[in-house]
């Protein structure tokens, strides 16, 4: 008789998320009375604003609750598209608008419906750790492209050009990113979309944190926005999660071609069926009617991304690039001879400080700090990360 428990299916040898991991971890430490300074979850330590959650009480209270149609309500479609037209200058519609549970499965949907075995998926690193299993999941091969600090870890178009071959039918973009916090300049942007066109392989463009840049010479740039044939190749990916507070709503959204559009939403609709009804309705008002709630968030953000710099660039042994948008500062500390697993590891137990080992992000020797936390939070963590490093 064959043994049931060694059977592995398509999508069952995936690594589960380190990231959740270490927040779990730490959060279980939290519960039993331990003193935990967390540096390791990508979420805002705010509630969501309020205005958002009384339009998803008065959607409950009106009824709101059946089925929406899979690939999401159409008044949320109408102002996701009005979105990205008048704040990205992205061209679209409704009818390529994909509302999806979660920005993470809407770029899940996008892989599984557009790639699969044989296919080639580039990856500039570090990168997301999700995006390596998610491309695994789909059947196609990662192709990882090294980026460079002293570049601001941009991806260097003539290392992407080299990179491409007839197998290449994806390029993951991430700007603002995670977890490097690097911004991708205009220019970059216009020569990575030139390669697209002329070898005509699509781009996956993740912009979850595009409201959270800090710096009046870094703004965010859609790179679908550059020209009607860099569009036609895009699928703009965002969410209400990181910029509105709203992580535990399980709300994201994308744009792509109509051709594609379809069959993500053909995905969707026999694995997830539509995201919750009452919380898109709450999506309208966050995107029609926040933008003072995100912008008083964002500031703060940019305060603690100040602050944590400047200690963490004071600490020897330690290095790291500015940030210029998200909530996160990726560190080097391979200095120390250490693995960011053991590194990570040693710091939870005898420092009490949660950070992210950055191995599963292509990035060995490498630890990312998250500052969705108070300032307060930050100075003792990294007081405690000082006071580690100093025993190493």
């Amino acid at each position: 008789m064959k043994d049931i428990q060694s059977s592995n299916g398509f999508m069952g040898g995936l690594t589960p998320s380190a990231t959740l991991a270490i927040t779990a971890a730490a959060k279980a430490l939290k519960a039993q009375g331990v003193d935990v300074c967390s540096l390791s979850a990508g979420e805002p330590d705010f509630d969501t604003p309020e205005i958002i959650k009384q339009s998803a009480i008065k959607a409950l209270l009106e009824g709101k609750t059946g089925y929406t149609p899979a690939s999401g309500l159409m008044e949320l479609k109408e102002a996701v598209a009005k979105k990205f037209v008048n704040e990205n200058n992205v061209k679209t519609t409704p009818g390529q608008i994909i509302i999806a549970p979660g920005a993470k499965f809407s770029v899940f949907s996008a892989i599984a419906a557009l790639c699969g075995p044989g296919d080639e998926v580039i990856l500039p690193a570090p990168f997301w750790l999700s995006y390596e299993e998610m491309v695994k999941a789909a059947g196609a091969k990662c192709v990882i492209i090294q980026t460079k600090a002293e570049n601001n870890y941009e991806l260097d178009p003539a290392e992407l050009e080299a990179a491409v071959t007839e197998n290449t039918r994806l390029l993951v973009l991430t700007t603002p990113s995670n977890p490097t916090g690097a911004v991708y300049r205009k220019e970059t942007l216009e020569s990575i979309a030139d390669i697209a066109v002329a070898k005509n392989f699509m781009v996956l463009s993740d912009e979850i944190y595009e409201k959270l840049v800090y710096d009046d010479d870094k703004p965010h740039v859609s790179i679908g926005s550059l020209n009607d044939e860099i569009n036609d190749l895009t699928i703009t990916v965002n969410g209400l999660s990181k910029a509105y507070a709203m992580t535990g709503w399980r709300l994201g959204y994308l744009s792509a071609p109509l051709w594609l559009a379809k069959k993500i939403g053909a995905f969707q609709s026999h694995t997830t069926s539509n995201p919750t009804t009452f919380a898109q309705y709450a999506a309208i008002t966050a995107l029609e009617e926040a933008d003072a709630e995100v912008e008083k968030m964002r500031q703060a953000f940019s305060v603690r991304r100040d602050l944590i710099y400047s200690l963490i660039s004071a600490i020897p042994g330690v290095t790291c690039v500015r940030p210029q948008g998200a909530f996160y500062l990726l560190c080097d500390i391979s200095s120390f001879g250490l693995t960011s697993n053991e590194f990570c590891s040693r710091l939870l137990e005898e420092k009490k400080v949660a950070a992210i080992p950055c191995e599963a992000f292509a990035a060995p020797g490498k630890i990312r700090l998250s500052y969705a936390c108070s300032e307060d939070n930050i100075n003792e963590a990294v007081s405690r990360l000082k006071s580690f490093c100093e025993s190493l």
